[in-house]
This record gives C-alpha cells, sequence and structure tokens, in this order.
C-alpha cells in the first residue's frame, strides 16, 4: 500500500492533494473524538473515586481477568461498529467504563496531602509527551510502521509482566512495569499519529481507540510512580 501512496504523491499532483486533505481529515477527527472522550472519562473517574471496589482486592486474578475480558470485548465491539455511529457510542461508554477504573487510583492518591499536585503533574506530563510524539509523529517525512512488530511484542511482554507482579510482590519490578508502560504508551502515540499521516490508517475511530487507551495508559503509569512520593502529612 505505502509504495502505491508514494506514487501517487510524485506523479499525480491532484491525487497527492486529495490524499492530503483525506488524512488531514482523518487526523482532524481523530483529535476532535478523543477530546470528547475525555468528558466521559472524567464522569467515569468522578464516580469512581466515589465506589467502593475493594471487593476485587479479595480476589486480584479474578477481577484481573474478569476486567481484561470486559476490556477486550469492548475492543472488539467498537472495532466491529467503527464505521458507524454506534462505535462512536461504543468508544464513549468504553472510556465511562475506564474512568470508573480509574476512581480509586485518584481517590488512593488524592488521599496524599500532595495529591492535588500530582494529579496535576501526571496530567501535565500526559500532554507534554502526547503532544511531542504528536508532533514528531506529524512532522516527519519518516514511516515508522517498523515499529509494529516491536510494540506488538511489547505489548504481549507487558501484559505477562503485569501478571507476574501480582506475584512478584517487589516495589522495583512494579517500578520498571510502570516505566515500561510509559515507554510503551509514548511508542504507541507516535506510531498511530504517524499510521494516520502515512496513510496506514483511515479510520477515525480505531485511531481514536488507540490513542486513548495509550493516553490512559501513560496517565495511569505516570500518576502511581509520582504516588510513590505522596506525602501522608
Amino acid at each position: 500500500m505505502q509504495p502505491e501512496l508514494r506514487t501517487i504523491r510524485s506523479g499525480a499532483p491532484g491525487a497527492s492533494q486529495d490524499f492530503a486533505v483525506q488524512q488531514n481529515k482523518v487526523l482532524r477527527n481523530t483529535y476532535m473524538l478523543l477530546a470528547l472522550t475525555l468528558i466521559p472519562t472524567a464522569i467515569g473517574a468522578a464516580i469512581g473515586t466515589n465506589l467502593d471496589l475493594s471487593f476485587m482486592r479479595t480476589s486480584p486474578m479474578v477481577s484481573f481477568i474478569v476486567i481484561l475480558a470486559v476490556f477486550y470485548g469492548w475492543i472488539y465491539a467498537i472495532e466491529r461498529n467503527k464505521d458507524s455511529s454506534l462505535g462512536v457510542a461504543l468508544l464513549l461508554g468504553f472510556t465511562l467504563f475506564l474512568g470508573l477504573l480509574l476512581g480509586p487510583l485518584l481517590h488512593r492518591t488524592l488521599g496524599f496531602a500532595n495529591g492535588t499536585e500530582l494529579v496535576m503533574m501526571a496530567a501535565g506530563g500526559t500532554a507534554a509527551v502526547f503532544f511531542v510524539m504528536a508532533g514528531i509523529a506529524s512532522s516527519t517525512k519518516r514511516d515508522f510502521s517498523g515499529l509494529t512488530n516491536f510494540l506488538t511484542v511489547g505489548a504481549i511482554v507487558l501484559m505477562l509482566g503485569v501478571v507476574a507482579s501480582m506475584f512478584v510482590q517487589s516495589p522495583v519490578f512494579y517500578m520498571v512495569i510502570l516505566g515500561a508502560f510509559v515507554l510503551f504508551s509514548s511508542l504507541m502515540i507516535m506510531w498511530q499519529v504517524n499510521r494516520i499521516v502515512q496513510g496506514g490508517e483511515t479510520n477515525y475511530i480505531s485511531a481514536t481507540l488507540t490513542l486513548y487507551i495509550s493516553i490512559y495508559n501513560l496517565f495511569s503509569a505516570l500518576l502511581q510512580l509520582l504516588g510513590l512520593g505522596g506525602r501522608n502529612d
């Protein structure tokens, strides 16, 4: 697909211009929908901070499996309906769900004396990483599709690491996993935005889904890392 796109750009100026217009439209719609997803996420997080989800800690493995099943099942439903308005509705519902899951972490962090500062730092860091990586992906002429296999393997390794962390009660291992999530999520943002710019992604719902999950994981990992230095007094 990519060689054909490059031929169009160099050999047919009109077609090249149409291609650029189309990809700018996909990128614009992706950013608009991504901004919209923050609303149900914030609502879900506000509700989640007042919910008692401690029962999930009584059987963490079962809770993890159930959440994982809902998570990937919802993603599958969104991808199946990515060409219709139902896909948008499912995506917004998905972000509400993840907001709920984020609630306990926010509640715990805000319990620190400097909790509000930590949340703002995590949000600011997430925004900074997003704009830097998206800027690189949008401005460069390089095609980052070569990262696909690396990111696929990275996702599997991270998943195994999360499972292992349930059995390996090590603060160092925990920090390594969180650091890996920060790096992985940053690369995913750059890869997805570049994929839109290069013409590899033409559906803004799918693109938004990938970017949202990356931003969510990035914020969550940063907040947990910063929370390690939270003050109780």
